[in-house]
């Protein structure tokens, strides 16, 4: 008999100490909580938090060296991981990110990440300023594959025969069912990575995080740079994104333009060009 009570009050034991564990937690958050008070009157004259997104094929890691530099001179620095599995859902991840950050924000979008910020900040009253880099900016029922005509601005060589299509579950798209677009290992240094060495290039087109089918293809919503400053860094050897299709999106958008000689990883073969955008922004509108 022994052998066959023990299991039942085996999950009475287990359920108290989770119930314990849960009690503690909350005690620790609401401690938390109070404690996190006092910033709001701190940071009432403190510098932007940049809050970095990244795109797709890429991960928060490409802006390493922009997090040091941003650091070093002062700014608080956040770079979440961007889901890529719906612009939506993407905006609204960003922008639960947005809402948890004491004081003003400068949002900052690369390629894919771009479309994210444009709809992110809307609604995240927060954001003081949006910086563009080597990005798509979508106007209001444009999504990232139709923001500009590829026909009027040519140069991206982001085809569908340069893509890796791989069949996913998203919970994000309608009925579930997806498809993840990777860009193809022999062509990743040449259309993303142009400024790096094939090695580094390799490592780069092995990690790549995917974005979904979904996501290339959803409309944005109204746009966060109609009522926002905004600023764009345009990548002038870049092979994903046109760049005359980048200077249209940026002027449309009504951004403060530079143009910069570089591949469309910028963050990572440029970051003191990305951070002095980015410092600018912070300046002009701090």
């Amino acid at each position: 008999m022994s052998s066959l009570s023990s299991p039942s009050r085996r999950p009475s034991r287990l359920a108290a100490a989770l119930a314990a564990l849960v009690a503690t937690l909350s005690l620790g958050l609401g401690s938390l909580t109070v404690a996190a008070a006092p910033a709001t009157a701190e940071r009432a004259h403190a510098k932007p938090t940049i809050v970095l997104v990244h795109g797709a094929f890429a991960d928060a890691s490409g802006f390493s060296k922009e997090v040091g530099l941003l650091e070093a001179a002062g700014y608080p620095v956040i770079a979440p991981a961007d889901p890529l599995r719906g612009l939506t859902a993407d905006a609204d991840y960003i922008r639960s990110v947005l809402a948890t950050i004491d004081g003003p924000v400068v949002l900052v979008g690369h390629s894919y990440g771009g479309a994210v910020i444009t709809n992110a900040a809307r609604g995240a009253d927060n954001v003081v300023a949006l910086v563009y880099l080597a990005a798509f900016i979508p106007d209001e029922g444009t999504s990232v594959a139709t923001s500009y005509d590829p026909a009027t601005y040519p140069g991206s060589l982001l085809s569908p025969d340069a893509l890796v299509v791989r069949p996913v579950a998203n919970p994000a798209a309608p009925g579930g069912s997806d498809a993840d677009l990777y860009i193809r290992p022999d062509l990743f240094r040449k259309i993303f990575a142009g400024d790096q060495d094939k090695a580094t290039a390799a490592a780069m087109a092995a990690t790549q995080r995917p974005l979904s089918a979904f996501a290339y293809t959803e409309p944005s919503g109204e746009p966060a740079w109609a009522t926002l400053p905004s600023w764009d860094l345009l990548t002038t050897k870049d092979k994903a994104i046109s760049p005359g299709g980048q200077r249209f999106m940026a002027e449309r958008a009504g951004a403060h333009i530079r143009a910069i000689r570089s591949a469309h990883d910028v963050m990572v073969s440029h970051p003191k060009a990305v951070v002095s955008l980015i410092v600018k922004a912070a300046t002009t509108v701090g």
